[in-house]
């Protein structure tokens, strides 16, 4: 199996710092995870716009995206509420498909409705 074939199988946040050996601090991820492994599949998608890269340099990009973005967040990040709250009102692909080329929910099991993430928000 190619090694980028490995990494669009991954699904925890654990398991692409073991995918890319890299240390982290266990406390800053389950802290920072989904804000973490929101920023790095919105960097994985811009990658994946780059042409004529050879599958080494697009996970070198993708390597240094996530130790970026990391780096960021261990250094006291925290997104604006604006961010958040644009979570909702403009849905992006969830993590899982956002990894992938194409969603295929019987892979996962999930149905993702086009790929966009199921938020729904109920104040009563």
């Amino acid at each position: 199996m190619r090694r980028i074939d490995e990494f669009y199988k991954l699904r925890d946040a654990e398991d692409y710092f073991e995918f890319f050996e890299l240390d982290f601090d266990e406390r800053v991820l389950n802290v920072k995870r989904f804000h973490i492994l929101r920023k790095f599949g919105e960097l994985i998608e811009k990658a994946k716009t780059v042409e004529n890269l050879s599958e080494e340099q697009l996970l070198n990009a993708y390597q240094f995206a996530l130790i970026k973005i990391y780096k960021d967040f261990e250094g006291g990040y925290n997104p604006s509420a604006a961010e958040v709250w644009g979570l909702f009102e403009n849905p992006t692909p969830c993590f899982t498909c956002s990894t992938q080329m194409s969603c295929k929910t019987e892979e996962h099991g999930v149905n993702h409705g086009n790929c966009q993430s199921q938020v729904q928000l109920s104040f009563s």
